[in-house]
């Protein structure tokens, strides 16, 4: 069966296959789309669209990124100005409303182009790929993105240290289950990551990166200081609020993605991360939950998580890896606050030795992965970290 699925997978992806399907909604398989619309709109809409889209997109398959590009041009660009130019509070709570919504979606979306180098194709024309590299620096802030951040951030630090000793959104030396201990691991990243990030590429001799960190991140700081002294009541709703409830929500996803960390081997990606399967958030957000299969290989395009997924099933077993379904990062970083390990326990799917078990024996070992790690294992654990 896993054969036939992968070959399924395979060509869904191929634009040189039958079976190939872009992907153009996040709400509906483009397949689907004609029982739901007109079919002189599909027609003539949907299918031109498509097949200039097709064109544009660095991945034939990402036509929904230039969808959804288009939709927040049309949208929280528009509605971001007509705030600064006519401020009204009913206007400005709608806006932040919708914002809300696309921020998920927005965030996954550039967390493919931060780690493809843009969305758009490289033969795409000279108008679009500048457009490619520029809009970040419009729809980044509205979505509560302070400029190449994300980037230095997530692709230069995290991916780099992966969860290790020296990842300053590492969880190892928190209580994974500890509401205290999470708000000191947000707290630090909403006060001290202009400090913190800058400091690491230092400490890493990487002086350049810690320039543009510390320019592009204070920079940021600065000009909205001068638009809230413009206008502050659109600058908290356009640009305040989006920042707040982004940095808490990366920190919330970043607690869920790495919670459980096996004190046998923490420094394995398998043991350090967790994959999610049958959750609407892999349709909505670009296939985020298969995070273990992204640290694998960062650079892996969205649509191939589920095919690598299957195809390495049997290292995953091997690996004592976690796969959860029917449940997103928010609500495992909810159940563990809440200590609700009989919850998380049902939600796993259990592999290998994990079949054996009963529900109360996956509810103990999932706890155990969540214990914080003392100095003293780090040292012990992580290869090479003691010489750092």
């Amino acid at each position: 069966r896993d054969a036939k699925d992968i070959r399924k997978l395979k060509g869904l992806n191929d634009p040189a296959s039958q079976d190939f399907e872009p992907s153009v909604l996040s709400s509906v398989d483009l397949r689907d789309l004609p029982a739901r619309i007109p079919a002189a709109l599909h027609r003539h809409v949907v299918l031109p669209y498509v097949a200039w889209a097709r064109r544009v997109v660095r991945h034939e398959t990402d036509v929904l990124m230039l969808t959804h590009l288009l939709l927040y041009f049309t949208t929280s660009v528009p509605s971001a100005l007509l705030l600064f130019r006519s401020f009204g509070y009913l206007h400005g709570v709608l806006h932040m409303a919708l914002q809300f919504h696309y921020m998920g979606t927005y965030t996954l979306m550039m967390h493919q182009h931060i780690h493809m180098g843009g969305i758009l194709s490289r033969e795409s024309g000279r108008l679009l790929r500048g457009f490619d590299a520029a809009f970040p620096y419009i729809t980044d802030p509205l979505m509560g993105h302070t400029w190449n951040t994300y980037f230095y951030h997530h692709v230069k630090h995290h991916h780099v240290e992966g969860n290790g000793p020296s990842d300053l959104s590492s969880t190892i030396r928190y209580q994974r289950d500890d509401a205290l201990d999470f708000l000191r691991y947000v707290a630090r990243f909403f006060f001290l990551v202009w400090f913190d990030l800058p400091r690491y590429f230092l400490r890493k001799g990487q002086l350049r990166n810690a320039w543009k960190t510390g320019f592009w991140e204070l920079g940021n700081y600065a000009v909205l200081y001068a638009l809230y002294r413009l206008n502050s009541r659109a600058t908290t709703f356009v640009f305040l609020a989006p920042l707040l409830l982004l940095r808490l929500g990366l920190m919330v996803g970043n607690w869920g993605q790495h919670a459980f960390v096996d004190a046998d081997e923490p420094d394995s990606d398998f043991r350090s991360s967790i994959t999610l399967i049958d959750v609407p958030s892999n349709r909505y957000c670009y296939n985020d939950g298969y995070h273990t299969s992204h640290h694998l290989n960062p650079r892996r395009h969205w649509r191939d998580h589920p095919t690598s997924f299957l195809q390495q099933k049997k290292t995953y077993i091997r690996e004592k890896a976690l796969v959860f379904h029917d449940i997103d990062y928010l609500m495992v970083t909810v159940r563990l606050l809440r200590k609700d390990y009989m919850h998380l326990a049902r939600r796993l799917v259990p592999v290998g030795e994990q079949i054996g078990m009963t529900i109360e024996e996956r509810a103990a070992m999932l706890q155990r992965h969540t214990r914080r790690f003392s100095e003293a294992e780090i040292r012990d654990k992580f290869r090479g970290y003691k010489t750092k």
